[in-house]
């Protein structure tokens, strides 16, 4: 019975077309995929720094009276964020410490998330950022680049 409900299956699924779609989604659906996350959540931190330093004035009022980041003075939260919304997300942009790089724009999310202000975008960046970490920049990054030289080398 069980091999003629396989066979059954086989005649009426072919398997190998299915899995032959997986593998196209894999080696060029998800490169792809990773360099636009990539540009999305870079542009959504990089903007938000460029905004915090043309009005460096009105950012530190907003940290001192309105974000109120725990633990930290209110200047240094202010120096801090603006500098990792600046240089994270062109890090993340071309591939370069990915990893190292979506780890502070995790944390300010998060800071963001419990203190400030609640929104179910902060979920969908905050999974967007847990991807890169986990899995890397993906296959068209820096990152990728020195990871094959390496491999090549050891």
């Amino acid at each position: 019975m069980i091999s003629n409900c396989a066979d059954f299956l086989s005649k009426r699924l072919p398997i190998d077309k299915v899995f032959s779609v997986f593998r196209v989604l894999e080696t060029r659906v998800r490169p792809a995929l990773d360099v636009v996350i990539r540009i999305w959540i870079a542009d959504i931190f990089f903007h938000s720094g460029l905004v915090k330093l043309t009005s460096w004035s009105t950012t530190l009022l907003l940290f001192s009276e309105e974000y109120q980041v725990p633990f930290l003075p209110s200047d240094f939260a202010a120096v801090m964020a603006t500098g990792a919304e600046l240089i994270a997300p062109v890090l993340l942009l071309i591939g370069l410490g990915a990893r190292f790089a979506a780890i502070p724009l995790l944390i300010m999310t998060a800071v963001i998330q419990f203190t400030y202000l609640d929104s179910v975008e902060h979920v969908y960046w905050a999974i967007l950022l847990g991807r890169i970490i986990v899995r890397g920049a993906g296959e068209y990054s820096i990152d990728h680049l020195i990871r094959k030289k390496l491999e090549e080398k050891y």
